[in-house]
């Protein structure tokens, strides 16, 4: 707040441009600057930021004295988009009429009804779009589901997804069908990059020099909004695919069981890692965890050293070794032949063996009880739904919006179930 103040008594004297745009366009980053330094200092008391510097100078890497501080935001590098107070802003049908811009016209009206608290406008590729907070009561926000299974779920390459039914779930892969496209598009967009270098008396190669600017033609513009045309399609596929699959198993499921992948780790591995962001194995467990708080969902992380593959799920004998190449196998004790995605989705199920599941409590805090015996191998997470609890805001009502932030009050309810087996999920 006191660099705020500082920077009112100059802003205007200094950069005079202010005064064409909205006040909140320059007042929210002071905010995000606030929260960004508590969570950096979070991060520096809890030790995380240790670890990590541990681990570089492993990997033979220098010691970064800046490691996980805030860095500044560039024009034309980063995500562009500017904060609206709910009072700066007025809704009518398809039109929205903004502060400096006035009225523009929306492709679609307002999808929830309920009070409006704030918007973010921002521009992807070519279109600009605008995400709109609103305060929803339960009856909006929260869904009855379609059935009330337990499944367990295996995030793999050859099928995205692998159900503890033995169905599996292709990914689209929009990034390896538009890589042709993709890399031609960058390649012409590069050599137009060199020919500005010339134009502005460089070499090729040589570096671009610290706070120069580099003049960019029409052409250039041109070829780079071609290209983040088809990065912007590639996502919009990705993120359609994703929605639609885990709204399916949040649905017709009541209880689900997925495996704590280390995702960071897997992506090292370079003849894996463009296949593995092309799915979106992070998306999918991120979606999976908001959309499991609307329809009463409970969310179970198995601990990631458990032996799911490798274990046979008909009776119980673990092997020695599995190699990632061998997609079927037999059991040499029972003799049963495994798939082994799917003898692995139906292990994940195992760990959470419900014979009982009530139906889940929609009219209070979303959240379901669920009975679990405790004779259970590995580790089983509960998800958490308590971020007032973390960042100590204290509110703890529902939101709906294009980015949901759910708060609730407690966390789902977990009975007959060893305490030390259970750990919070963060």
């Amino acid at each position: 707040m006191a660099l705020k103040k500082q920077f009112n008594q100059i802003k205007y004297i200094k950069f005079p441009w202010l005064k064409e745009i909205h006040r909140d366009a320059h007042s929210q980053p002071f905010e995000h600057l606030g929260i960004a330094w508590s969570n950096y200092f979070q991060k520096l008391k809890n030790g995380t930021i240790a670890k990590i510097q541990k681990q570089r100078m492993k990997e033979g890497k220098r010691y970064d004295p800046d490691l996980g501080k805030p860095n500044f935001k560039r024009k034309g590098k980063c995500k562009d988009s500017f904060y609206l107070a709910n009072d700066k802003f007025k809704i009518n049908d398809k039109i929205v009429k903004m502060p400096k811009i006035g009225n523009v016209k929306m492709i679609e009206t307002l999808r929830f009804e309920g009070k409006i608290l704030s918007a973010t406008v921002s521009k992807e590729a070519n279109k600009w779009y605008i995400a709109i907070q609103i305060e929803v009561t339960e009856e909006i926000y929260f869904k009855q589901r379609m059935q009330n299974s337990t499944t367990g779920i295996d995030l793999g390459i050859t099928a995205a997804v692998t159900l503890s039914s033995g169905k599996k779930i292709l990914s689209p892969k929009p990034l390896k069908k538009a890589l042709r496209r993709l890399k031609i598009r960058q390649r012409k967009l590069t050599h137009k990059i060199k020919f500005a270098k010339i134009i502005a008396g460089l070499k090729v190669n040589q570096p671009f020099p610290k706070g120069a600017y580099l003049k960019k033609s029409n052409n250039f513009n041109k070829q780079s909004a071609k290209l983040n045309k088809t990065h912007k399609r590639i996502k919009n596929i990705r993120l359609d695919w994703t929605h639609k699959l885990t709204s399916k198993l949040c649905r017709e499921n009541q209880a689900i069981v997925m495996e704590d992948l280390n995702v960071s780790g897997m992506l090292k591995n370079h003849r894996l890692a463009r296949a593995i962001n092309d799915i979106g194995f992070g998306r999918i467990r991120q979606q999976l965890f908001y959309k499991a708080s609307r329809y009463g969902v409970a969310v179970f992380m198995a601990d990631r050293w458990y032996p799911s593959s490798k274990k046979c799920s008909n009776c119980g004998h673990i092997l020695e070794c599995l190699p990632l190449s061998a997609r079927i196998w037999q059991c040499p004790l029972c003799g049963f032949v495994h798939d082994r995605d799917v003898n692995a989705a139906i292990n994940l199920k195992q760990l959470v063996s419900v014979t009982t599941l009530p139906m889940a409590n929609l009219s209070g805090d979303g959240n379901t009880i669920v009975e679990i015996p405790s004779e259970m191998v590995g580790k089983v997470t509960p998800v958490r739904y308590e971020r007032s609890a973390r960042d100590g805001s204290g509110q703890e009502q529902n939101f709906a919006c294009n980015h949901l932030y759910v708060h609730f009050e407690s966390s789902p309810t977990v009975n007959t179930m060893p305490a030390k087996s259970l750990k919070p999920w963060t």
